[in-house]
């Protein structure tokens, strides 16, 4: 049985769906980082029957709405003294901010540099989002 211990300080990012460690993982950048990470995939979860878990030994600013925009049943555990002290459930964010682009190849986003694509969520039953500048709708795609 593979065995991972704890860690004293740092952050766990923990209940991500089977097979999204990995993007979340490439998307933080934590290939580049200069401290201990590890990335477990495929691990037995009550929950979720499997999931994937992200530790990081050291404090560090994670995108939130990133993290809600791959997977909405994530949790972020804040760890210090090898003790959770906050626990941070990531939920699909309702706004996004320069994340992804605008699918109107005509929307001032696409061609005004200085213009961030920025969405509103539309409570559609899907996860779509609605552009501030041209009001088209677009989806995330991972």
């Amino acid at each position: 049985m593979l065995e991972v211990t704890g860690i004293k300080r740092g952050i766990v990012i923990d209940h991500i769906s089977s097979g999204k460690g990995l993007k979340i993982f490439q998307k933080l950048n934590l290939d580049k980082m200069n401290t201990p990470v590890v990335l477990l995939i495929n691990v037995s979860s009550n929950r979720l029957g499997r999931k994937d878990i992200i530790k990081i030994q050291e404090h560090i600013d994670v995108d939130l709405t990133m993290l809600g925009l791959i997977d909405q049943n994530i949790t972020v555990n804040i760890i210090e003294d090898e003790k959770i002290v906050e626990k941070v459930k990531i939920n699909i964010p309702k706004k996004v901010i320069g994340l992804f682009t605008c699918k109107n190849p005509r929307c001032i986003t696409t061609i005004d540099e200085c213009a961030k694509p920025e969405f509103t969520l539309i409570p559609n039953g899907k996860i779509q989002y609605q552009c501030s500048y041209c009001e088209e709708l677009t989806e995330y795609k991972l």
